[in-house]
């Protein structure tokens, strides 16, 4: 999804603008989404059981009956709410899941290779970052950032401001998320973790302006002459733990003032830089797939893993082989406003600093330390356990498919992301003989506080044409006729969830008004078919961004595998992941499978011969 973007707009009020510029979200019919929702289940289930959640649905719908008196519900929520599910959404996908964050929910983006390969070359970038990153906040609290627009349409704004000074608390039963910058004088300082040691690093001069490159590069230096030791015990580690676990541990380690103190500064933060060691050389060839794993989790508890605070909302990674990337804590964030991010600090990467470095002393950086007993110990090695154990879990294949890009695609009037869509069903059916519950996201910032929704990929045209594809009987003609349907369904999805009128967050907005409720939950949502469908055995999500970077993260399902794909003009870019555990998926097949399949819809669209 491309964003563009109008003439900025400058006054300190755009944002705030941008949010009461945009509309409500609406609640869509109740009867829309009951037939799209039986419509979605067709390609999936068998005929017998289709006839059996057919009827619950029908009873359901009908006039005056459950699904009608939740609808009201909705709908008045809707007038009394900025949103009527994001909240809901936010709590019960991200706060709620006792999952650990790396790998289950926070993407990892990384960034084409910059050129240098030792330490020196890494604090010059690192500065350089860090100074981009703060003229871009900067853009948003002076009103500067131009608002994004989609097909003519404002985008809500409201995430950017909480992308700083922002992080994730865990507790016993959710976690919940905590803003520090709304104050009239927020923090001025960063975290930067390096050989598994934090240090507060205030990134602004005493009359407000913020640190030249220069002036960030000597304090880079002071902080890596202070982190020379290898042998301390990696704080970070527990934050990759299963929620519970770490709220547990969370709660013994602030007993101590100066545990507590540490752990407020980094939470403050405006963001954590992370200051990678060298990894092992690996070929080029696996060279991708590789970074991806380092930004994602940090390569394990004897690699970086040390290195990071998973509940940080924005976390850069920089190591002295030139690879750099992003971690980014999904109830705050979202891939859009991290790719505007990202591409306004590629763009200031390009830039010569015109300020002089100010020859005024700056305070020594601040290590944080920390007081670590008995319990804090045994948390650490069991998180340390915990976290090799989920990483040797996770396979991750990452490629470069060069055959074609988007524009082939739109030469041939086809939506890219519907194109690649369709060529992963084909490819999950060659690998696994079927289709299964899969999601693409789609963006719903067109309206006030939206987040995402789904855009369920598999179809009954989707089913006819994985179907024949290797059917040497069946035409070419008629092959190319098959895929421009299913091409054309996935478009028409789309725009319908684009427009809020998708069926996931809805049958989710259900579900919770009848708790809300103090009502059981309803027959539809305990149906096995309801559960069918909403396994995701095929995770996908486009990155939009204007350059080479790869997203990756983990598998919804133990059973699945998470796909992500940068589409650019002549290229794509792709992540696979899939759990070691599940002896039915592998990484490796799918992406062979994957470029093969590519290849192929390439010459049914475009003969070579």
């Amino acid at each position: 999804m491309i964003l563009k973007k109008i003439s900025p707009v400058w006054t300190s009020r755009a944002i705030f603008r941008s949010y009461y510029s945009v509309s409500p979200q609406p609640v869509p019919p109740l009867a829309q989404t009951l037939e799209g929702y039986l419509r979605a289940l067709e390609p999936l289930l068998p005929q017998d059981e289709l006839a059996h959640t057919r009827k619950m649905v029908e009873q359901f719908g009908k006039e005056g009956g459950l699904g009608s008196r939740l609808q009201e519900g909705l709908e008045n929520r809707a007038r009394h709410s900025p949103n009527w599910i994001s909240d809901w959404w936010v709590h019960w996908a991200y706060l709620e899941s006792r999952q650990p964050l790396p790998v289950h929910s926070n993407p990892a983006i990384s960034l084409p290779r910059r050129d240098f390969s030792d330490w020196r070359g890494q604090l010059v970038f690192a500065s350089k970052l860090i100074a981009g990153v703060l003229d871009f906040k900067a853009k948003i609290d002076t009103g500067r950032l131009p608002v994004e627009y989609m097909r003519g349409h404002p985008l809500c704004m409201e995430l950017f401001p909480l992308l700083f000074s922002s992080c994730r608390i865990p507790g016993p039963n959710h976690d919940h998320v905590v803003h520090y910058g709304r104050s009239r004088r927020g923090p001025s300082h960063i975290t930067v973790v390096r050989n598994y040691q934090f240090f507060q690093l205030d990134v602004y001069n005493s009359d407000g302006t913020p640190l030249t490159e220069g002036q960030i590069h000597g304090q880079l230096l002071r902080i890596r002459s202070q982190s020379w030791k290898t042998d301390k015990e990696p704080m970070g580690i527990l934050t990759s733990e299963h929620r519970h676990t770490w709220g547990q541990a969370y709660n013994r380690l602030l007993r101590d003032k100066i545990n507590k103190e540490s752990v407020r500064l980094i939470e403050k933060g405006l963001f954590t830089l992370c200051l990678d060691s060298p990894v092992m050389r690996i070929s080029d060839e696996k060279y991708s797939s590789r970074m991806a794993a380092q930004i994602l989790h940090g390569g394990g508890t004897y690699s970086n893993s040390g290195n990071r605070w998973f509940d940080k909302t924005l976390q850069f990674v920089v190591g002295e082989d030139g690879s750099w990337g992003l971690l980014y804590e999904q109830a705050t964030a979202e891939g859009p406003p991290i790719a505007t991010l990202l591409d306004h600090i590629l763009k200031f990467c390009k830039k010569t600093e015109k300020r002089r470095t100010p020859l005024v002393p700056l305070p020594m950086p601040k290590k944080l330390y920390f007081y670590i007993d008995p319990e804090i110990k045994w948390d650490i090695e069991m998180a340390k356990q915990s976290l090799d154990i989920l990483i040797n879990d996770l396979d991750i294949s990452c490629f470069n498919f060069q055959r074609f890009g988007k524009e082939f695609a739109k030469r041939l009037n086809l939506s890219p992301n519907s194109l690649i869509q369709v060529a992963l069903q084909l490819a999950y059916q060659r690998v696994h003989g079927e289709l299964c519950a899969a999601c693409d996201i789609a963006s719903l910032r067109m309206f006030r506080g939206g987040r995402t929704d789904y855009i369920r990929s598999p179809t009954n045209n989707s089913l006819k044409f994985v179907s024949v594809f290797d059917d040497p009987n069946v035409s070419r003609e008629a092959k190319v006729e098959l895929l421009r349907e299913a091409v054309e369904a996935h478009t028409q999805l789309t725009e319908q969830a684009l427009q809020g009128q998708g069926i996931d967050r809805h049958l989710l907005g259900l579900k919770l008004q009848a708790i809300e409720e103090g009502l059981s939950v309803p027959r539809i949502f305990m149906d096995t078919a309801y559960g069918l469908a909403t396994h995701w055995k095929l995770r996908t999500g486009q990155v939009p961004s204007n350059t080479d970077s790869v997203m990756c993260f983990g598998p919804l399902v133990p059973d699945g595998y998470a796909v992500c794909y940068n589409p650019q003009s002549d290229h794509v870019h792709f992540s696979i992941t899939a759990f070691n555990c599940c002896e039915e998926t592998n990484a490796e097949t799918l992406t062979v499978t994957l470029e093969n399949t590519l290849c192929d819809i390439q010459e049914l669209l475009e003969p070579t011969v």
